[in-house]
């Protein structure tokens, strides 16, 4: 059977219009998600945002309480006594200007760039290349920081960083569809209720439009508004 009449039959099991509790969705998903391979599981917000304001260009960082399910690469960009305690900490791959270097020449198998402060003016030569694929250590994201064990562990643990699209929509991760769905249940949860506490002071009418949740190769499925309402409490 071809991966188009896959998702056909997937789509039939979900009724047109209709809206589903947190809860309802992910039992649903376990259903409609057919794909052989551990699919990841996320979650689409279409919000009222507009991106090009500035004051309205939604960013931040969440920490699932049960990861993404994917092994995350991490490389930090420290000297001396940092270096030793990113690679302490469980960092993959740790250095100055070799790193620098091996990226410049092409280099990018990793997930996350962490630096210290006082590599950013170094840093900061790669930003055409990391820049671009969302890959460039910034404060706001807790990945420009003295602190490298900590960025390091919650980097390994499960901390994904969200930004709205150029449409206003975000997309972020709540794990994989082999996850358990009280596990799914809980890192989408926390996901809507940090959204919600980041909605931007600037913001005007409808914050967030729209909620959907599926798997990489399934149809989505629609969140019903009163998440949101009951998350913001």
């Amino acid at each position: 059977m071809d991966q188009g009449k896959k998702y056909r039959n997937a789509a039939t099991k979900l009724a047109p219009g209709k809206v589903h509790t947190m809860k309802e969705a992910v039992d649903l998903l376990k259903e409609v998600a057919f794909a052989k391979f551990d699919e990841t599981v996320e979650l689409s917000m279409k919000t009222g945002l507009d991106p090009k304001k500035s004051d309205q260009n939604l960013r931040g960082t969440v920490l699932l309480p049960h990861g993404t399910g994917k092994k995350v690469r991490v490389l930090v960009f420290a000297k001396g006594e940092k270096e030793a305690e990113a690679r302490e900490a469980g960092a993959d791959e740790v250095g100055a200007d070799d790193l620098i270097k091996r990226i410049t020449e092409g280099w990018l198998e990793f997930d996350v760039a962490i630096a210290t402060p006082d590599m950013m003016s170094q840093v900061g030569k790669l930003g055409k290349i990391l820049g671009v694929r969302g890959l460039m250590p910034n404060p706001k994201s807790g990945t420009v920081t003295f602190d490298i064990a900590k960025a390091v562990r919650d980097s390994k643990s499960g901390k994904i960083e969200y930004r709205l699209d150029k449409q206003g929509n975000l997309h972020l991760p709540v794990g994989k569809k082999s996850f358990p769905p009280e596990k799914l249940l809980e890192n989408a949860q926390l996901v809507i209720a940090e959204i919600v506490r980041a909605r931007p002071s600037s913001a005007k009418g409808t914050y967030i439009k729209s909620v959907t949740l599926s798997a990489t190769m399934s149809p989505g499925i629609r969140i019903s508004m009163n998440e949101l309402a009951s998350a913001g409490k």
